[in-house]
């Protein structure tokens, strides 16, 4: 099942495995179970025969199967797998039998102390999609948990296998996790913010201590690839660095496949922003995530980025860099049944559609790309182009047209997402050549109609397009002195990683330029 090569890679990490653990597979003799159950059962026989350390069980009187549970020699399982963890999660599954192996995590001991300090007995389960790139980190850090906390469980569960399931609890969007068998949240969610959730008192400490924060010689508002740039390249210079972000990585952490970046024949989102973390921390930078910036100020010192959580950071030059979201198509309905059939990564919640009707909104190259790949996994795909023509690559074009299940339409203007209450039924659309409403049938509507910059935030503080992106001048200056911006916020002519990472350097050289000229233009007297 593993190839020559993965077996290889997988042996190599399973050395670190320092103590003894199970593997228990529970199998399903439903035919319809079958072919998973043997699949399942052999990657749990290649694992175990890599490592000494590794004993396999068989136990069909679990909660679900097939699935693989996870558990220190004697102990009772806290991790499960329900389902073939492969794709994407098979990095999770990798992670925690070296966690439970006694191999450490590589998490701020800060955050596991507040793990370990929660009350109550929690039970977990993660619906995911296996093709969905936003799910592992959700599930490595639920595994975490329940590898330090001892009244945790959880559970990862491969929506498109247990369909049932997902059908009952109407689940129409991954991540979608659930706690005592309620809701607790739905899309990508780190550790962190798992346990601000649980924790009342985490904001509050939180905000203490970035009050606390000496002022920063550049601080970078944003994580992604312009962000991280900006970071190194600060940081370099010897100065006091520090980025503040939702999250590392951006809208990059949402790409699947990369294919355009120099140098690099093709790669993933979440790879790409592993490496460019791992390159930040080979400085001296000051990283604070789960943060979200909620206003800037000119202050007689410099400049003052206030948090949502009422802490304020100082800096003597900023670098916004918070990137651009997925534009929203802004017609009734949409909101309504956002993650009930609406949706906007056809690579996370793609399989939850798996044998349905679905429409994907925008025929540029996103929407396109979301079709071909749709069409492997549902029964039918409408393309809605607003325009007369598509604005995607030729060769993507000529691709969608070859799938006997995709139709493109053009000239047509979504105007409303209908539904039964739970979910969504089908949407509205206006024929623009000839006026005329026409109504379409489906269960899903993927939006792909490009970005909106991320600068609500910063309201009249600088000097904004018409489109709310930042205006910047060849050196990244805004309107503000000392501020500067980089990438997808921008009003740069193209979004792509590459054009970020150079924007991101500009800012960065150029706001430790404004810094030298800043301390050349102060009167001695105000140094000494």
């Amino acid at each position: 099942m593993l190839d020559a090569n993965l077996k290889s890679q997988l042996n190599t990490y399973l050395q670190n495995i320092v103590r003894p653990i199970e593997l228990i597979v529970a199998t399903d003799a439903d035919p319809a179970l079958q072919a998973k159950s043997r699949e399942l059962l052999t990657l749990a026989t290649e694992i175990s025969s890599l490592s000494d350390q590794i004993h396999l069980r068989e136990d069909n009187n679990q909660p679900r199967s097939p699935s693989l549970s996870i558990a220190q020699a004697g102990e009772t399982p806290r991790i499960t797998f329900a389902g073939v963890p492969l794709g994407h999660e098979f990095n999770s599954l990798v992670l925690a039998l070296l966690y439970v192996g006694g191999h450490p995590p590589k998490t701020d001991e800060s955050l596991a102390e507040q793990i370990r300090n929660l009350p109550g007995e929690r039970t977990f389960e993660t619906y995911v999609s296996l093709s969905c790139q936003s799910c592992p980190e959700t599930v490595q850090a639920l595994n975490l948990m329940a590898l330090l906390n001892p009244n945790i469980t959880h559970t990862m569960i491969d929506g498109a296998l247990f369909q049932q399931e997902v059908e009952k609890n109407n689940i129409m969007a991954v991540p979608s996790v659930y706690m005592n068998g309620t809701l607790f949240g739905q899309g990508r969610m780190t550790a962190q913010e798992i346990v601000d959730q649980l924790d009342d008192a985490a904001t509050e400490r939180q905000a203490e201590a970035l009050n606390a924060k000496d002022p920063y010689d550049v601080l970078i508002v944003g994580g992604g690839p312009a962000g991280a740039s900006a970071a190194i390249y600060a940081a370099r210079k010897g100065i006091r660095t520090g980025i503040v972000a939702d999250r590392f990585g951006g809208q990059v952490s949402d790409t699947l496949a990369i294919e355009n970046f120099i140098s690099v024949s093709e790669t993933e989102g979440p790879k790409l922003v592993a490496n460019l973390e791992a390159h930040v921390k080979d400085y001296d930078v000051d990283i604070m995530t789960g943060q979200l910036a909620s206003s800037l100020k000119q202050t007689g010192n410099g400049i003052s980025v206030e948090l949502k959580n009422g802490a304020s950071l100082q800096s003597k030059a900023v670098i916004i860099s918070t990137g651009a979201r997925w534009r929203e198509m802004n017609v009734p309905g949409e909101q309504a049944y956002r993650g009930k059939g609406v949706a906007y990564c056809p690579h996370c919640d793609g399989p939850l559609f798996k044998g349905k009707k679905v429409a994907v909104i925008g025929g540029g190259n996103s929407g396109i790309e979301a079709a071909i790949d749709l069409a492997g996994i549902v029964e039918h795909v409408t393309v809605l182009e607003f325009a007369d023509t598509l604005r995607a690559d030729d060769i993507l074009q000529r691709k969608a047209r070859s799938m006997g299940n995709v139709e493109i339409i053009s000239s047509a203007m979504t105007t409303e997402v209908l539904g039964d209450g739970n979910r969504v039924t089908g949407l509205t659309y206006e024929d623009r050549t000839s006026g005329q409403q026409q109504q379409l049938n489906v269960a899903g509507i993927f939006v792909q109609i490009g970005l909106m910059p991320n600068t609500e935030w910063l309201g009249d503080s600088v000097a904004l397009t018409d489109r709310g992106e930042i205006s910047v001048d060849g050196r990244g200056q805004t309107s503000v002195p000392g501020v500067f911006a980089a990438g997808d916020v921008t009003d740069s002519a193209y979004k792509q990683i590459i054009i970020a990472m150079g924007s991101g350097a500009t800012a960065s050289l150029c706001a430790f330029d404004h810094l030298i000229r800043s301390s050349a233009d102060t009167p001695l007297e105000a140094v000494a």
